[in-house]
């Protein structure tokens, strides 16, 4: 009665010390299938944004710039030179002082821009591009444009440099060149902030003159910093918009057109 007894204690621990190794074997292979996945994932970003850094270099050629008071200012672009490789051009946008300095894509929603690059093909960290309700006929109130927040400050990834008071007390950044097929505008500007995830700014129709006002007085009393800028319901804005902290807020820049 003893010995079975005792045997049935070792078959028992047997099992137990079976099943902790079988535990730690199949707790191992999750991991390196967790870590491949992570390398896949890490690998696939780095293959995608060197993509979009040779589309970028690639058409730098299509940008004339000066050199005016020891400083390079884009002057205009050859439109034709681009819609070689997308049709869908609408401009080109430079922000002194980041890395925002890129041609502009519009095509008819929001979406497709966020998922390919400027030649169209699929890539995670997207193209710059405006939005879709935009005539660009000179009468939009509020032409948004918008890109990425990406890790390595592509696309829009350096637009968080805007809230720091190096970049915002400097006078030189707060003219923002925008350059389309009528030529190259200035947009002062009036506002930057960051907020939670809307699409309240991103509003591009007005019924009425207040209402629009009331739009540009809200604008005005989000900013960190009070430019000084007086902005009226005549005016025409540039607003520039990109996500933050995992996509729970927005960073943004409004400009009016001078």
């Amino acid at each position: 009665m003893g010995r079975a007894k005792g045997k049935h204690l070792k078959s028992k621990s047997t099992n137990k010390k079976i099943r902790g190794r079988v535990l730690v074997i199949c707790f191992r292979i999750i991991s390196i299938v967790i870590v491949a996945i992570c390398i896949g994932y890490i690998a696939m970003w780095l293959k995608e944004a060197k993509h979009n850094d040779e589309i970028l270099e690639a058409v730098q050629d299509a940008k004339v710039t000066q050199v005016i008071d020891n400083k390079t200012t884009v002057v205009s672009v050859d439109f034709e030179k681009l819609k070689n490789t997308n049709s869908e051009t609408v401009g080109w946008i430079k922000v002194n002082n980041t890395k925002v300095d890129y041609p502009v894509v519009q095509t008819s929603n929001n979406d497709y821009y966020l998922k390919h690059s400027f030649d169209k093909s699929y890539n995670s960290l997207g193209w710059i591009f405006m939005d879709y309700r935009i005539k660009r006929d000179g009468t939009d109130k509020n032409m948004t444009i918008y890109g990425h927040n990406s890790k390595n400050d592509a696309m829009f990834g350096s637009l968080k440099d805007i809230l720091k008071e190096e970049w915002y007390s400097n006078s030189d950044n707060l003219n923002v060149t925008y350059i389309d097929e009528n030529g190259t505008h200035t947009y002062k500007v009036f506002s930057i902030y960051q907020i939670k995830k809307e699409t309240y700014y991103t509003t591009t129709y007005f019924s009425s003159d207040d209402e629009f006002k009331n739009f540009i007085d809200t604008l005005k009393g989000r900013s960190i910093v009070d430019f000084g800028v007086d902005v009226g319901t005549e005016d025409q804005i540039l607003t520039l918009s990109t996500c933050a902290d995992n996509n729970n807020y927005r960073i943004v820049l409004h400009a009016k057109k001078i």
